[in-house]
């Protein structure tokens, strides 16, 4: 395993939902600081990493977020089954029977599995739709509720998809929980690499965003922390290259690029920006596809409100199967991402940054 699929697995493998991030922070720390000049976090939990090119310059924000979408612990019953809350969000039909990780107060990790049904004693009408999430619960495997409790459990604990990372069967295609929204920690992290013994005419803001999931609350306030001219989130994006799925819904394929995300539901994305990215791509050959999420945000919802304004962009990886326990996406468009995120960093000068506020 080279050393960016060890860094992959290592953020990926780490866990934490919203509100309880500290684990994941530690990982994307570990990686990002070598590259930066300072290391920071804000009052809500959000990292944030500073590499300093010209310090009369612009201030180049490139958020992802540390959260992944998970379960909380909520009750425990009499016979030791555990309800839970989900934190993000989930459908029924990707949660049953699946395996799951209770981290207790003390960071002891306890094996758990969402409880399903058999079918053999199921009804017709019961085969023929989803169980409602308030029913469902988590067997970790002990005889009551006095054994639930002695092996630490409580709530509030925090309760995470299992899942192994794995390279597939063409090695480009990387398998893994969390993927929302390790790779865009991943993204930021070399592109901070790649910045290290370059020169750029800003400064850049490497940033670990907490409760993304859950609002996108951790890159408000560490847009305020940073207070930005320019923003980048980078985050997953759909891919529409599976069956079931139409052109009309997604047309992004896996493999072809980052996709420039002109529209989502926390944001119209900025058109200046937007067209300076992609003249850039265009420069360079770097391939790309665009995109509109109509039913998703990502952290440059957050970002483009913050102060009195910022330019802002999502930047995204066409993703099978997210908000889900496993997900696919493509090595090429993680790579992709980064070399155009970099090369478009070298050319944010400050009467750039300056044209781009002023819509020319």
């Amino acid at each position: 395993m080279d050393e960016t699929l060890k860094m992959l697995k290592d953020l990926t493998d780490a866990k934490g939902i919203a509100g309880n991030e500290r684990a994941v922070r530690q990982t994307f720390d570990a990686y990002i600081k070598p590259f930066a000049d300072e290391l920071a976090q804000d009052g809500l939990g959000s990292s944030v990493a500073k590499k300093v090119g010209d310090a009369e310059g612009p201030k180049i924000m490139i958020t992802g977020h540390l959260d992944e979408v998970g379960f909380m612990v909520s009750q425990i019953d009499e016979k030791g089954f555990i309800k839970f809350q989900t934190v993000g969000g989930w459908v029924p039909h990707v949660m049953l029977s699946q395996k799951v990780t209770i981290v207790t107060r003390k960071g002891e990790e306890i094996t758990g599995v969402i409880g399903s049904k058999p079918p053999h004693i199921m009804t017709a009408a019961e085969r023929q739709k989803s169980i409602a999430i308030k029913d469902m619960f988590i067997d970790i495997g002990v005889a009551d509720k006095e054994e639930a409790e002695k092996a630490g459990v409580r709530p509030g604990d925090m309760i995470v998809p299992a899942f192994d990372f794995t390279v597939m069967h063409n090695e480009k295609y990387l398998l893994a929980k969390a993927w929302d929204n390790r790779i865009g920690l991943a993204i930021a992290i070399e592109v901070l690499k790649n910045l290290h013994k370059e020169k750029h005419p800003n400064t850049v803001f490497g940033v670990g965003a907490v409760q993304e999931e859950v609002g996108l609350r951790g890159s408000k306030t560490a847009a305020h922390f940073v207070n930005p001219d320019i923003g980048f989130a980078v985050d997953v994006g759909i891919a529409g290259d599976t069956p079931g799925i139409s052109p009309t819904e997604a047309q992004s394929k896996m493999g072809k690029g980052p996709q420039i995300v002109i529209y989502d539901a926390s944001m119209v994305s900025h058109p200046g920006l937007r067209d300076f990215v992609t003249d850039v791509a265009d420069e360079l050959g770097i391939p790309y596809q665009f995109e509109a999420i109509p039913n998703g945000g990502t952290d440059a919802g957050s970002m483009h409100l913050s102060g009195d304004g910022v330019p802002s962009l999502p930047i995204t990886i066409a993703t099978r199967y997210i908000h889900s326990h496993s997900s696919i996406l493509h090595r090429d468009d993680f790579e992709y991402a980064v070399k155009l995120i970099t090369e478009v960093v070298k050319r944010l000068d400050k009467d750039t940054v300056a044209k781009i506020k002023a819509g020319e």
